[in-house]
């Protein structure tokens, strides 16, 4: 597949089982860093909350994924979460619940039932876009090269990350994978250019 799914935005949501409250978060994330930077942040703001649990999914190819169900019975909280990220197919997300406890003892089932939905919510909440795989290329070309080389940063699926003009230019481009033939068949066109 040269597409995957993810968020556009964070979205929120509340829910509220047997007197527990449960506020949902959902964050566009591309590393475990910052999945784990938001999940301490949610902590140092609802410090008096009784869990933080959380899963992530990462990747076009969804191989990174990690779930921390923070205190809760195992299995009750970290993986209902990474099983709604799992069911809308995304990446690139973080799920986290903050959970207040409301005196009621929810149980296994309950508990479980309480974090997919919260989880779910806070998806529901946000905007879940199509994005595509992309790849990097680098390469130089001599300045006469110019015109030709403009042309094909401009093409569809492409997107100038660095450029470096001098008597012997650089341009790096993030290209979408469907879009990679056709500007690598247009690149090797060009007199003077050599990839990296």
């Amino acid at each position: 597949m040269d597409t995957y799914r993810t968020i556009a935005s964070p979205g929120k949501a509340v829910f509220t089982e047997k007197r527990s409250r449960f506020l949902a978060f959902a964050f566009p994330v591309t590393t475990a860093e910052q999945a784990l930077a938001a999940v301490a942040d949610l902590s140092r703001e609802y410090y008096d909350a009784r869990h933080v649990c959380w899963a992530y999914m990462l990747g076009p190819d969804r191989l990174t994924f990690r779930a921390n169900d923070n205190g809760e019975p195992s299995g009750t909280a970290g993986k209902p979460i990474l099983g709604q990220i799992n069911s809308l197919e995304l990446t690139d997300v973080l799920v986290a619940v903050v959970r207040y406890f409301g005196g009621i003892k929810l149980g296994t089932p309950g508990l479980i039932a309480a974090y997919r939905q919260a989880a779910r919510e806070a998806l529901e909440a946000t905007e879940i876009v199509e994005r595509h795989r992309t790849e990097t290329l680098t390469f130089t070309f001599p300045y006469m090269a110019m015109n030709d080389v403009m042309k094909v940063s401009r093409m569809a699926g492409v997107r100038v990350l660095a450029t470096d003009f001098d008597n012997t230019c650089r341009m790096t481009l993030e290209v979408e994978l469907d879009s990679l033939p056709a500007v690598q068949g247009r690149l090797t066109g060009i007199d003077g250019v050599t990839t990296d």
